[in-house]
């Protein structure tokens, strides 16, 4: 128990050294995530901006990551190869990507060339690459990287179990798009997409390093002012498909995959979100242990793995889980796995799960707070998800104290998990 404490008091310590401020351009008043960490000399820095990632992708699907490459291609005056020579003469790397729900353009450099980062940022957002050259090169990058995937089935049953629970939304699409797509997209789509999206009404800056915080909100309101004030928008949200439905995709291969997924009722700020931490670990994110390994690996000798998990976010809420197996051992996999999960929500778990999940959760804790990018991710989600900078903290507190009965309750209330569908990749 002293250890416990112990390592929670650490965490705290840890934890409030993140800070939440803002910096005021053209009016807007953007917030500002900050950290100071003098043991490396060394800034990273995220300018984050909402409902911008491939949620967006209502026409063109894969838009929001090809315009991320689009701006991997450096400047137009300086073209891909030169901004890359610019930025490694100094040791200073700036890279953009898209996530579900938004889009990020980061820098990281040592502390003495934290000004000149942000000066090749200002270069970059000024003057992107929106050359017919840059666009060939990606589109052709691309299309190469997606029909490889063709033959990744991993990746065809994640996307075909998308397209069960997210049917006729963007979620059912790839995100990193279809070759047919990306070959559709034409400057004119990137240039509308960075024009519409990277704007301040959306940015939430990211930072961490050894480095002063005015000086950080001096060099950040250079950058941030070449931006367009743009509009904010609220990050949809889709409804699972409450059906449970099936879908067998037959290919060339000498196993089979199977991925599952169902509704999961769960707010992006629910109070009892720890509850769901605990009772899916123990279903099946801990790993040798939980049900669905034990059921599937250890008694029944169907896959080397088998894992659930829970997405909890603005835009979805859903429980997915994946294995392969012999294409034989298919049928009985898939009736395995709907039977651990039935009796999972009917019966729920034992004191002695509780107990061990808790001890793992609570003792691997500092893991996920040993850097400076998990603490500055961390806050960020709790901040985006519209907690206390704290809250991580109030939620151990709340790990340790839970009670089996609770739990219980909790688990058995969420039937919706108990409709399963399947896409399943097989001979």
């Amino acid at each position: 128990m002293k250890k416990i404490i112990l390592t929670l008091l650490i965490i705290g310590q840890i934890l409030m050294a993140a800070q939440i401020d803002s910096i005021e351009v053209k009016g807007i008043r953007i917030p500002l995530i900050f950290e100071k960490d003098t043991r490396l000399p060394l800034v990273n820095t995220q300018i984050v901006f909402t409902d911008s990632g491939s949620i967006t992708d209502t026409k063109i699907a894969g838009l929001a990551r090809f315009s991320a490459k689009i701006l991997n291609e450096g400047t137009k005056k300086l073209s891909s190869n030169g901004f890359a020579d610019k930025l490694e003469s100094r040791a200073i790397h700036i890279s953009a990507h898209a996530g579900t729900e938004t889009f990020v353009i980061e820098s990281g450099s040592l502390n003495d060339e934290f000004s000149n980062s942000m000066k090749f940022l200002g270069e970059l957002l000024k003057d992107p690459n929106y050359s017919e050259e840059a666009l060939s090169k990606v589109k052709t990058m691309t299309v190469g990287e997606l029909s490889k995937k063709e033959n990744d089935f991993d990746y065809v049953a994640s996307n075909e179990l998308k397209k069960l629970l997210f049917p006729n939304t963007t979620l059912a699409q790839p995100s990193a798009g279809t070759p047919k797509s990306v070959e559709s997209i034409k400057l004119d789509n990137v240039e509308e997409f960075i024009k519409n999206h990277l704007v301040l009404s959306r940015a939430i800056v990211v930072i961490g390093g050894d480095v002063n915080i005015e000086e950080v909100k001096k060099q950040l309101q250079k950058v941030l002012t070449i931006l367009p004030k743009g509009t904010s928008a609220k990050v949809p949200h889709f409804d699972t498909n409450k059906k449970a439905e099936l879908s067998i995709l037959k290919r060339e291969t000498q196993q089979a995959y199977v991925y599952f997924g169902s509704a999961y009722n769960m707010r992006v700020n629910d109070e009892d979100y720890y509850k769901a931490r605990v009772a899916t670990f123990i279903l099946g994110t801990g790993g040798f242990g939980s049900r669905l390994m034990e059921e599937i690996r250890v008694k029944r000798g169907l896959a080397y793995s088998a894992y659930a998990r829970v997405h909890v976010s603005k835009s979805s809420s859903y429980l997915s889980g994946y294995l392969q197996t012999k294409l034989e051992s298919m049928q009985e996999a898939k009736e395995t796995v709907s039977a651990v999960i039935d009796n999972f929500v009917k019966e729920g778990v034992t004191q002695e799960e509780l107990d061990q999940t808790k001890k793992f959760l609570l003792g691997s804790e500092p893991l996920r707070v040993e850097t400076m990018s998990q603490r500055l991710n961390r806050t960020f989600m709790d901040y985006y998800k519209g907690f206390p900078l704290n809250h991580s903290q109030i939620e151990l507190q709340k790990i340790k104290k839970l009670k089996l009965k609770d739990l219980n309750t909790f688990i058995k209330s969420h039937k919706e998990i108990l409709k399963q569908s399947f896409a399943i990749v097989t001979k």
